[in-house]
Formats: structure tokens, C-alpha cells, sequence
């Protein structure tokens, strides 16, 4: 039965109109610019622990290690790689307690730097980069990082906790290493390319459409 108007003022208000099925509510729908300042916070957040985890991991915890090794440095640090020479009087240096600790520093740090640092820089080109191709090329340099590093970190407990002295584990190691270091520098620049990509988008007025 159909409502007078002065029914449907008192039961929707004086201005208000009854909802009509199958129209949503504007005020519980998912704007654009919603779904952008949430993609913006979890972006805020992922640099942030990123750079926590870098300083920790890098600038804190690998340096402070040197005072377990009698002032030889950790392998990760070694941008330009290692040999033989260095590993040897690494695992001379170091007692079982100070590879335990660098172990747990791999595990932990040393595990968590590479996912949050590469979830990261792919959720800002994905946001930033609109060419497929493109996307994909960027995507792969933190996406390898992530994976270079874990296998890095492995390779490295492996090479100083072995019973000897392996001559192909330090190699594989040293690789890893300065891949690791190579593929986050081009992280890094793939990231700055995405921003000015961004950015100049962003600065472009839409084509208005034609009549």
C-alpha cells in the first residue's frame, strides 16, 4: 500500500526519501580515493619498517657482530664480495655462540628486511607504473632481491658453520652476496622510476571525452 508523503516524512524524516532496492548507499561505498589512502598507509608503513630493518640489520646488528669476530667484518656487509682468505680467519674468530648469534640475526632480521622491503616496492610501482610491461620489469628487481638474499643468508651459515673449509660454498656465497647488494641498488632506481612516473601521470589532465 502505497505511503502518503506525510507517512513517508515521519518514518524517513522531513527531507529524507525511502531507499529504493538495488541502490547502494553512497556512504558505505568503496571510493577511489579511498581505496588509494589505504594503499598510501600501507605504503607509509612498509618504507618505514624497511628502513628500521635495513639500519638494524646493516648499520646495527652486522656491526656490532665485528665485536665477536675480532674486527673482521660479516660477510653480508661485503658489497664487492669475499674469499677464502677472509672466511677462514672469520671461522677461526668465531666460537659457537657468536655463529649461533649471527644465525638467529639471519633468521630473524636478515629474513624479514628482504620480504618487507620487496612487498613494499611492489605495491609502490603497482601503484605508480600503469605500463604491464613495465610493471613487470620493476617488479622483478625486488622480487629477486628478496629471494637473493634469504639464499644469501643460508649460503653464508652454511659456509661458516661447516665442519671445513668449503672452496665452492664461499664462492656461492660471495656471488650471492654482491647480487644481493647489485639487485637492491636497481630496487632502489626502479623505485625512483616508478615515483617520477607517477608523478608526471598524476600531473597530466585527463583527455576530456569526444562530443
Amino acid at each position: 500500500m502505497a505511503k502518503t508523503p506525510a507517512q513517508r516524512a515521519a518514518l524517513y524524516g522531513p527531507q529524507a526519501t525511502p531507499p529504493r532496492a538495488g541502490v547502494v548507499n553512497s556512504s558505505t561505498a568503496r571510493s577511489p580515493q579511498k581505496a588509494q589512502g589505504n594503499a598510501n598507509l600501507i605504503l607509509i608503513a612498509g618504507s618505514v619498517a624497511s628502513l628500521f630493518l635495513f639500519w638494524y640489520f646493516h648499520l646495527l646488528t652486522l656491526i656490532q657482530m665485528t665485536d665477536l669476530s675480532g674486527g673482521l667484518a660479516m660477510p653480508d656487509s661485503m658489497v664487492f664480495g669475499f674469499g677464502s682468505a677472509h672466511v677462514e680467519a672469520l671461522r677461526a674468530a668465531m666460537n659457537s655462540d657468536a655463529l649461533g648469534q649471527l644465525q638467529f640475526v639471519h633468521k630473524t632480521a636478515g629474513m624479514l628486511f628482504p620480504l618487507v622491503f620487496g612487498l613494499s616496492a611492489v605495491t609502490l610501482i603497482a601503484m605508480n607504473v600503469a605500463k604491464k610491461s613495465l610493471r613487470w620489469v620493476l617488479w622483478a628487481f625486488p622480487v629477486l632481491f628478496a629471494g637473493i638474499q634469504i639464499w644469501a643468508n643460508v649460503a653464508i651459515d652454511n659456509m661458516l658453520g661447516g665442519a671445513k673449509l668449503d672452496a665452492g660454498l664461499v664462492t656461492l656465497a660471495s656471488v650471492l652476496v654482491v647480487a644481493s647488494w647489485s639487485l637492491l641498488v636497481l630496487s632502489l632506481a626502479g623505485l625512483g622510476v616508478a615515483l617520477f612516473l607517477g608523478r608526471r601521470r598524476r600531473r597530466v589532465p585527463p583527455k576530456s571525452p569526444a562530443s
